[in-house]
């Protein structure tokens, strides 16, 4: 039997339903036709989020940061390289705690970059700090086992 996905859209957030075995295809959206994985971490507010965290069926990888952080800005290129290496079976999100304080206070994010790897709507790992793009690859595949 065939496993099927629901893929969130990065562009319009209508949910996808996508075959596994077609994840390294490119597919695009059914509503709006873009690519559903750009290799690149999506910007997102709360109620995005949420609705991906809710929806989707992969892993979400989630960078937590805020534009006044100095180490944010200096992992933000480690993060988006590690998109390349991570899709289509992880979706990066980016949010910025300065947009989202209600979401980061929730998730009890205490310092600034955190990211935080979720797994089927539950937070299963977090990582403080700037790390570079290798330990974002190894410890999100650890993590994920």
């Amino acid at each position: 039997m065939t496993q099927t996905l629901q893929i969130v859209c990065p562009h319009c957030d209508a949910v996808n339903r996508l075959p596994a075995a077609r994840l390294p295809d490119r597919p695009t959206c059914g509503a709006c036709k873009h690519a559903l994985f750009t290799a690149e971490p999506v910007a997102v507010d709360e109620a995005r989020f949420r609705k991906h965290l809710r929806a989707s069926s992969i892993p979400l990888l989630v960078d937590f940061w805020a534009s006044w952080c100095g180490p944010c800005r200096m992992m933000s290129p480690a993060f988006a390289a590690a998109a390349r290496d991570l899709e289509p079976g992880v979706r990066l999100l980016k949010i910025s705690t300065e947009e989202a304080p209600a979401l980061a206070r929730d998730l009890s994010i205490q310092s600034i970059p955190t990211l935080a790897l979720f797994r089927d709507g539950r937070e299963v790992a977090r990582q403080a700090g700037v790390i570079p793009t290798s330990r974002i690859l190894d410890w999100t595949r650890s993590a994920l086992g």
